[in-house]
């Protein structure tokens, strides 16, 4: 899709600015090589395999598509259906390599190129096309190399295929779906894998997903009316989940459930291999306030309790936890309500004045945690001793810090107001990770303040050369839901706000509370009911930040956002058109009964036990209330935040009387890649430059 504005169609051309830029970053269990993919530059979007070797610093292409599969597409109609599903839960837009696995030396890599299932030897180069029994998804290779593990039309298979198993198939032909991550899982738990080889490489440990008793969502494409209608099961709040369950699958033929609650504890959110003679699985009740790490003997499938977390509100994932460190002490999330912080075997670690965010593993014996530090716009990366003493820094700066690590090799990636840089840390050097994308157009200065009693995050972005006294309109950039934060000082999220400031708007963004990182207690604000909190803070902090800025216009403000963000506008001009006058609502979700299990029920509870929580967030009867310009905007094909949401609001409108204009993509999911997004933007732009003059 093509723009005529430069700024706009540099962000097409570029991929928001990420073509060129390296991820997926696997670094050896030695710390000596790392695999990534990354294309060839600003422009180019097909991701190619790559090694680095840290001894040498020599980068070497060990995969490139447009050899192995000339002439493919990289279309998303290409992938298997699976494989596109799960690009979808994870927001993955991929022409070239999407993914990869590789051994834990590296020195073997499997990929799959449109079902083509590949093994690369990365020390040559060399690639294999594998034999397959139908087109290969979420290849993984045995911790020798050897043998790839894959799922294929729903079935988990072995190539080269073992002796007992001659048509490669490892589990059974019963109607179920084999070695995936389920909807909720991928969408909503961080899990986004169902297979796991053991260690010694004799069995795999896979999930058996049954979704026949979930309802059935479809949707058409109406510009092409010759293609038939997709249906994909869907798990619906208040309604049944996937039926999952944990097999271990021996190459010998030998066969076993591991056994808990699944009644009680229906999702997995983490599973893996304490080596060959146990299994480590972290489970979670329906409504997530109860989440057990468990031990599984592989041999009998009997399951025992490690620890227990539970919450009245909810548990926060904090990922990497639970966990259990060498000497099988226990690492656990410990909240309080100004803190999240650390125990182990129940004993607070010392993380006084941090927020941790991750923890992402060992470095030199002590615990590397992604963390807060101060102001909730930083992301900082700290060094915690499990014996004892003060956490250690390794970050510098404002931005948005993380980190990756293996044996004693450190990338430490930094996204700070003069771009992001990649630096490892290995052996007593220190040198750059190559990243060819473009550079950023702004160097973006938000002024961010905390306001209201609630010390909510705030932003404010105006026109480069904007001269004090010169009133603006304002619009308000969204977002406002539970896990993402709006507010952060990573600077390609300021990018295209800075151009919508320098369109005429003085632009504010709000991290209201529910959203993360600023503490438990904030992000448990809206409990039972999102509506109520995240407006009232937005309409507080606007008229804050009034105070304090006197050029912003509050007699003409405007509101943008997708997804969560789209909800938020559309209620805005709903339920406040006094502090609103229009709002572009993308891919909104108007009525979360219809909207998944997993998030839903873990905010709202079950629509049967909180029926006036849900109805007070229904946004389809306030439809005849609507007095202010509203766009509403969505994908035809998104299978995450269904169509049906914004077109049952549309029909309410309609039928009440009140005019507004409804954008429809056909072909397009819940993201907007390619080019998508830029379009979407300029008639946003048009929109709102009519609703407010």
């Amino acid at each position: 899709m093509t723009t005529t504005d430069p700024f706009l169609a540099l962000s097409a051309r570029t991929g928001r600015f990420g073509y060129g830029s390296p991820r997926a970053v696997t670094l050896a269990e030695d710390g000596t090589r790392l695999l990534y993919l990354r294309s060839t530059g600003p422009e180019d979007p097909v991701e190619r395999l790559w090694l680095l070797d840290l001894t040498t610093r020599h980068e070497r292409l060990v995969a490139d598509p447009m050899v192995l599969a000339p002439g493919r597409t990289g279309a998303p109609a290409d992938l298997p259906v699976l494989e596109r599903r799960l690009r979808e839960r994870i927001r993955l837009r991929a022409p070239g390599i999407g993914s990869f696995a590789a051994t834990a030396d590296c020195s073997v890599a499997v990929l799959a190129l449109d079902g083509r299932l590949l093994r690369v030897d990365t020390a040559t180069g060399h690639a294999t096309e594998l034999p397959t029994a139908g087109p290969a998804f979420d290849p993984r290779p045995d911790p020798a190399g050897h043998r790839t593990a894959y799922v294929a039309d729903g079935a988990l298979h072995l190539t080269p295929a073992p002796a007992l198993h001659p048509g490669g198939a490892l589990s059974p032909a019963d109607g179920a779906v084999w070695g995936v991550a389920e909807f909720a899982a991928a969408e909503e738990l961080g899990r986004s894998r169902g297979h796991w080889w053991r260690p010694d490489g004799a069995a795999v440990l896979t999930t058996r997903i049954d979704e026949s008793a979930l309802p059935q969502r479809h949707f058409a494409d109406p510009a092409d009316p010759a293609r038939p209608a997709e249906s994909f099961a869907y798990p619906q709040a208040g309604g049944p989940n996937a039926d999952l369950q944990l097999w271990v699958l021996a190459l010998d033929g030998h066969k076993v459930r591991i056994d808990w609650d699944t009644a009680a504890f229906p999702y997995l959110c983490a599973a893996g291999w304490e080596g060959n003679g146990e299994i480590l699985l972290t489970v979670a009740d329906r409504l997530q306030q109860h989440v057990l790490l468990l031990s599984a003997d592989p041999a009998t499938g009997t399951t025992r309790e490690l620890s227990r977390t539970v919450d009245e509100f909810w548990v926060d994932d904090l990922p990497g936890t639970p966990a259990r460190l060498t000497g099988g002490r226990l690492l656990t999330a410990h909240d309080t309500p100004g803190a999240r912080g650390l125990a182990l075997d129940g004993k607070p670690l010392d993380t006084s004045g941090l927020q941790i965010r991750r923890v992402v593993g060992r470095l030199r014996g002590r615990l590397l945690v992604e963390s807060g530090e101060g102001d909730p716009a930083d992301q900082h990366v700290h060094l915690i001793d499990p014996e004892g003493g003060a956490p250690e820094r390794l970050s510098d700066g404002p931005g948005v810090h993380s980190a990756l690590a293996a044996g004693d090799t450190l990338l430490l990636s930094s996204a700070g107001p003069d771009g992001v840089r990649r630096q490892l840390h290995f052996r007593d050097t220190r040198f750059a990770l190559t990243d060819l994308a473009a550079a950023l157009p702004y160097r973006v200065a938000p002024q961010l303040a905390k306001v209201t009693e609630h010390g909510l995050p705030t932003a404010v972005v105006y026109p480069r050369g904007h001269l004090a006294g010169q009133r603006l309109p304002v619009l308000l950039d969204v977002y406002g839901g539970p896990g993402y934060q709006a507010v952060a000082n990573e600077p390609r999220r300021w990018q295209l706000r800075q151009w919508w400031a320098d369109q005429g708007f003085a632009v504010i963004t709000t991290d209201n509370r529910g959203t993360p990182f600023v503490s438990p207690a904030f992000s448990r604000a809206i409990f039972r009911r999102f509506s109520r909190v995240a407006l009232d803070d937005q309409v507080a902090a606007l008229h804050a930040l009034a105070e304090r800025h006197r050029d912003l216009d509050l007699a003409r403000v405007g509101v943008r956002g997708w997804s969560y963000g789209g909800y938020l506008a559309a209620l805005a001009v709903l339920r406040r058109p006094d502090v609103f006058h229009a709002a572009c609502a993308g891919a909104p979700p108007t009525d979360f009964r219809c909207y998944d299990t997993a998030y839903t029920e873990r905010y709202l509870g079950l629509p049967q036990d909180n029926p006036a929580g849900y109805a007070a967030d229904d946004l389809i009867p306030d439809a005849p209330s609507l007095s202010r310009p509203l766009l509403l905007i969505h994908g035809l094909a998104d299978d995450n935040v269904h169509p049906s949401h914004t077109l049952r609001l549309s029909r309410a409108l309609t039928l009440a009387g009140r005019p507004h204009s409804v954008l429809p993509l056909p072909g397009v999911t819940h993201m907007t890649p390619d080019g998508i997004n830029e379009r979407i933007t300029e008639a946003e732009l048009a929109f709102l430059r009519a609703a407010l003059s």
